[in-house]
């Protein structure tokens, strides 16, 4: 390596880098304002102009296009008539380049910029020569981020020049930055100029799946640019088979789910997940008692489900799920212990540690795809907008907490989605029963969550053998217990067949035609209704 190009808009990191080139004997060629900051550190350098024998004008628009710098830049040092044609025209080869772009995405993030300010951050000379080092990375290493400068200057040092691996590696990163830096352009000035909204997303690092939601489809998985925060893009396998297109929807459904819970309670918490619903949850003083009473939920609908912990498996978990079988388990860390017995337990059983739970997430945006088109929208934020309870009976404050449980379960729950929350001990909660993915919310209370609750409730008298009759024993849990909707109810028959199971408590978003039949029938039937003002719909 002989020589190297210098034009950064970030001056990061750039000196100490030039210092480390200027001891392996490497020529530094610099422009304008970076080569002011080289010189006043002392480090030599030759300005651009003195290479092209022209002055850098037009504002600093015209500085780096010319055949000196290109020429040096695209010849193939391999190829005879390159090396002619560029001694012929007294072009000396440039080995490196440094470059990073006008800012132009900081630009127009700031407020009241004006058009003719972020036309001016376009940057020309910059994109073309980086272009021009990846297109001929077999002999010129392109440099777009100052956190490669320590990795490249200590392979200078080491090796006495720069490997093809990293060349290629900076190569591409250099093509996908000039990608990234032109879509925002074109976003802003399609906006800007013609009113058109352009959508571009990038996602990297696609890998294949098992197969997609069926055998016979295939699948990847790609993870998203940047993202931070909790995602299953960022967990790391332990153990088990390939995951599945359905293993990463259900998985994601059940690592939202106990954020969303986890949010409003410090205890452990157990989500059991399939077709992604929330088929069991539970927060328990204990790991191994949010299991169970996850598990109790619906133990039919546990197999084959995923299995989703707010805090690392214990060993006591993982023995109790000796004999239960679910496709996965999700948790933020495993007990050694817990993940040799579970790695024992099968070698199918695919075991993922999560990234914190607790850290805050960059995701604004969900997308779906349809034929043809992409839709957009912001995630849903909160659990509710206000707190109205529109009947003479009021939810008392021992059962907000239950309440706020509920609704998250409903939240992460297919609609028309009903759910029954229980305080089955003090401050620990269960989803006592589900009504999800029905056409109407009648069927998701009456044939459902109601009947669900029952049968649950059965396999809890036989165990608890209280002295008094199953009727009773069901209208007295169920008359603690909250039944929460994820939208508005349309008719007040929701509200009568809930009643006449034993519901006194109900949360619903409200903002039906009929609220005020709704309430009437409420009070009517002693009810305590609260109107949230936020819908859950989860298609």
């Amino acid at each position: 390596m002989k020589r190297a190009l210098i034009s950064t808009s970030d001056k990061t990191g750039i000196v100490d880098f030039c210092r480390g080139l200027q001891k392996s004997n490497v020529e530094i060629i610099s422009t304008g304002g970076t080569s002011m900051v080289l010189k006043d550190e002392g480090i030599n350098v030759v300005d651009i102009s003195e290479v092209t024998g022209f002055p850098e004008m037009m504002d600093g628009r015209v500085k780096t296009l010319h055949p000196a710098i290109h020429g040096g830049i695209l010849a193939k040092r391999n190829s005879p008539l390159h090396i002619k044609e560029a001694e012929k025209n007294g072009i000396q080869f440039i080995d490196l380049l440094a470059v990073n772009l006008y800012p132009f995405e900081e630009t127009i993030n700031s407020k009241n910029v004006k058009l003719s300010e972020a036309i001016e951050h376009i940057d020309i000379g910059g994109p073309a020569m980086l272009r021009a080092g990846a297109k001929n990375y077999e002999y010129v290493t392109v440099i777009t981020d100052y956190n490669d400068y320590t990795a490249v200057a200590e392979e200078l040092t080491q090796k006495g020049g720069i490997s093809l691996d990293t060349r290629q590696r900076l190569a591409v990163k250099a093509f996908r930055h000039t990608a990234d830096y032109d879509c925002i352009i074109d976003t802003y000035l399609s906006k800007t100029l013609l009113g058109e909204d352009i959508l571009r997303l990038q996602f990297i690092n696609g890998r294949p799946l098992r197969y997609g939601e069926n055998w016979h489809q295939e699948a990847r998985c790609y993870s998203e640019v940047n993202i931070t925060g909790p995602s299953l893009s960022k967990a790391v396998q332990l153990h088990g088979k390939q995951m599945s297109y359905n293993n990463y929807i259900d998985a994601d459904n059940a690592m939202q789910t106990i954020k969303e819970v986890e949010q409003i309670t410090n205890k452990h918490v157990a989500v059991m997940v399939k077709h992604n619903n929330p088929c069991g949850l539970a927060t328990g003083i204990t790991q191994l008692q949010a299991l169970k009473e996850a598990l109790a939920g619906d133990p039919i609908s546990a197999f084959g489900s995923i299995l989703c912990f707010n805090k690392p498996v214990t060993i006591e978990a993982a023995q109790f799920l000796k004999g239960i079988f679910v496709e996965l388990i999700l948790a933020p860390a495993f007990e050694p212990e817990a993940l040799e017995f579970l790695a024992h337990k099968s070698k199918d059983l695919r075991l993922l540690k999560l990234p914190e739970l607790n850290e805050s997430s960059a995701a604004h945006n969900t997308y779906h795809y349809i034929t043809g088109g992409m839709l957009k929208q912001t995630t849903d934020q909160g659990l509710y907008e206000k707190w109205e309870t529109v009947t003479s009976n009021n939810l008392p404050d021992k059962k907000y907490d239950l309440a706020m449980f509920t609704i998250a379960a409903c939240k992460h729950t297919k609609s028309n989605a009903v759910n029954i929350g229980y305080e089955y001990q003090t401050d620990c909660y269960t989803l006592l029963a589900m009504g999800a993915g029905q056409t109407n919310r009648v069927d998701s209370i009456k044939k459902l969550a109601i009947t669900k609750a029952y049968e649950n409730l059965i396999t809890r008298y036989e165990t608890e053998q209280p002295e008094i009759g199953v009727e009773e024993y069901y209208k007295q849990i169920l008359s603690e217990c909250v039944l929460a909707s994820d939208a508005f109810f349309p008719f007040p028959d929701s509200i009568t067949y809930s009643a006449k199971a034993g519901i006194r408590y109900i949360i619903s978003p409200g903002g039906s035609i009929r609220d005020k039949e709704i309430i009437a029938e409420a009070n009517k039937r002693g009810v305590s209704l609260v109107f949230t003002g936020m819908r859950h719909f989860n298609h």
